[in-house]
């Protein structure tokens, strides 16, 4: 079929569009990076002489870039709807973030909805694979303490003793509050056939729109940043040394990224802006750290739990666009930008759980 003079246009003004972003993408990456690494060269002296203050200004920094990489999302008219619990309410304490993982995407989607969560941005830590590491931003992560992880059952042993003595070198020393991590170790479209494979061998449920999650890096974050609990206060010492200290990890927040017709956004999307502007919508579940359970066995079942409640989550969504709540209450809705209801939906403002607009 022959091309429409108003096809070229649209094409050739859709590719002009996407060269010139990208243009600006690689100006911003030159000038912000390097910028980054070399403010902390400078104030190196100040680490030795007060690290806490070293780190306070390491994360303003971190939370400018990421929302740098945010802007050129929103710039597409990439914006995301965020639903379910109050997370704000817990940007203060130590967490752990559960995410589905679809594609390069959802990182970028996670930097744009914590710019509004308090010092959460300044204060996590992220869990991705090594790959990143030879990225444009892996400098800045590997500076800012974040965790590259190699897949592969003979690398698995070993990432995980790494990821264990990471934690305990520089989770706390650097003032950590929230850890994220995709326990599906994996893009979806990766593992979903083995994730199916493995389900049908054990008799579990058969999945679409997510994977079974793997239980080794969970449970070494539980293991090492939970406090020892001593009939239900935390043990060991005296009411003046457990002030002073962490209260250690207190929720675990299970995220789930859900992208219009499941069509998941690139990071190469999110710098060229080819694509329609689209609403991404994400749902938020917390659970305090003591309703989950540690032993090795429950541990899975419960996280396999949480990601079955995914899947009937997504489902919903694809069919209808709306997340759905598993429980038995209204649903809220957070949207940035602008307030908005439908229907029996009403946007939620309590407490110290504000979502700023």
């Amino acid at each position: 079929m022959a091309v429409t003079l108003e096809q070229a246009q649209r094409v050739g003004c859709v590719c002009l569009k996407a060269l010139l972003r990208f243009a600006f993408m690689v100006a911003n990456n030159l000038v912000a990076i390097p910028s980054y690494v070399l403010y902390l060269i400078m104030l190196q002296p100040l680490r030795v002489l007060d690290s806490q203050s070293f780190w306070y200004i390491e994360g303003v920094l971190f939370k400018w870039l990421l929302a740098m990489v945010a802007s050129w999302g929103w710039w597409a008219g990439y914006t995301v709807v965020e639903w379910g619990d109050d997370v704000n309410a817990v940007s203060e304490d130590e967490a752990m973030v559960l995410v589905n993982h679809q594609a390069t995407g959802d990182v970028c989607t996670l930097m744009m909805c914590l710019q509004d969560k308090g010092t959460v941005v300044r204060q996590m830590m992220w869990l991705m694979d090594h790959i990143f590491k030879y990225t444009n931003f892996g400098i800045v992560s590997l500076i800012h303490g974040d965790f590259f992880i190699r897949q592969g059952r003979a690398h698995r042993d070993q990432q995980l003793v790494l990821l264990k003595e990471h934690l305990e070198k520089y989770y706390r020393s650097r003032n950590r509050k929230w850890i994220v991590l995709f326990p599906e170790g994996g893009f979806l479209r990766k593992r979903r056939e083995t994730s199916q494979a493995f389900a049908k061998k054990n008799n579990l449920p058969f999945l679409k729109h997510v994977t079974l999650p793997r239980l080794g890096a969970t449970q070494v974050i539980l293991e090492t940043l939970v406090a020892p609990q001593e009939n239900g206060t935390p043990a060991g010492g005296d009411a003046m040394i457990r002030e002073s200290k962490s209260k250690g990890l207190q929720w675990v927040i299970d995220a789930t990224i859900a992208y219009p017709k499941g069509e998941p956004l690139d990071i190469q999307t999110w710098i060229l802006g080819y694509r329609q502007p689209t609403v991404t919508h994400v749902h938020y579940r917390v659970f305090p750290v003591k309703d989950v359970p540690a032993e090795p066995e429950a541990l899975t079942h419960w996280l396999y739990q949480r990601f079955i409640e995914k899947e009937d989550l997504l489902t919903h969504f694809y069919e209808t666009g709306v997340c759905a709540e598993h429980r038995a209450e209204e649903l809220v809705i957070i949207q940035k930008k602008r307030k908005i209801q439908r229907g029996k939906n009403r946007v939620l403002f309590q407490g110290k759980g504000v979502y700023q607009t």
